[in-house]
């Protein structure tokens, strides 16, 4: 009895050495660790939370690093395309008969105005800010979401509220420092109680204003590649008539033609 107790002992040993305790999966926070930059000590705990959620709700962090290129049309007919991974960008302008192609780290690039290259360096520098300030505020529209724990970026939670369509969500704030063209900005973001996507978003061109320039609505999200994207910004007043802000044509893809980031 002595001996099979023995081997019984022995073949459990064997057992949890060939099968090792399984290791607990990465939490929202360990897979969307905030950017270099973020203020992690201003933020609170339940914003950050909130902000792990939207991005696993959107696609998950690996599918936001991982998509290449995104493309769309911007509200004022702009058509956008943005290489994620090299930092480049190229802007078309229908309405100016114009395209900028411009890296976004150094700020050099290239821009036909006419059909015409422009070469000189006064008249190109100002362009390639021009483009750089425009794929600011359009890709913000865009994909705003994935950026709640962006540099620069204080978040803060304020509370559960309802979207003007009456939905419950939790709304979070952000400010910003030493980031962007225009960082007195505060935003407002409302957070789907359920689908914790973001359902509306409200601007405030000062950090200290009360009220907001505006507030709109995140609608009619799909699925582009890897992640969830929304394109439709409900609408807005202008000269009596309600003008649409949406923003077509919008689409993602690992691999595109290399001349498309050439005015050549």
């Amino acid at each position: 009895m002595l001996v099979r107790s023995c081997a019984l002992l022995l073949l459990a040993f064997l057992v949890a050495c060939s099968n090792p305790p399984a290791q607990e999966a990465p939490s929202l926070a360990d897979q969307n660790p905030p950017a270099t930059g973020f203020d992690l000590a201003g933020s609170d705990s339940l914003a950050m939370a909130i902000a792990d959620e939207v991005m696993a709700a959107m696609g998950g962090r690996s599918a936001w690093d991982s998509t290449r290129y995104v493309g769309w049309t911007f509200l004022s007919g702009r058509k956008l395309l943005w290489d994620k991974h090299q930092h480049r960008v190229r802007i078309e302008f229908p309405s100016q008969n114009l395209l900028l192609v411009t890296n976004l780290e150094s700020g050099e690039g290239q821009a036909v105005k006419d059909g015409v290259s422009v070469t000189e360096p006064d008249s190109l520098a100002p362009l390639m800010d021009m483009a750089k300030q425009t794929w600011i505020n359009d890709s913000y529209w865009l994909v705003m979401p994935f950026k709640l724990k962006d540099s620069g970026v204080t978040l803060r939670y304020v509370g559960t509220d309802s979207t003007e369509a009456g939905q419950p969500a939790d709304l979070l704030e952000l400010r910003f420092a030493n980031v962007g063209v225009t960082p007195q900005n505060k935003y407002q973001v409302w957070v789907d109680a359920q689908t914790r996507l973001v359902s509306q978003w409200a601007y405030f061109p000062e950090a200290t204003d009360s009220l907001p320039a505006f507030v709109n609505p995140w609608l009619d999200y799909q699925r582009q590649g890897r992640i969830l994207l929304s394109g439709n910004r409900g609408t807005r007043l202008r000269d009596g008539q309600e003008f649409p802000l949406v923003m077509p044509d919008i689409f993602t893809a690992d691999s595109v033609e290399e001349a498309r980031f050439s005015v050549e």
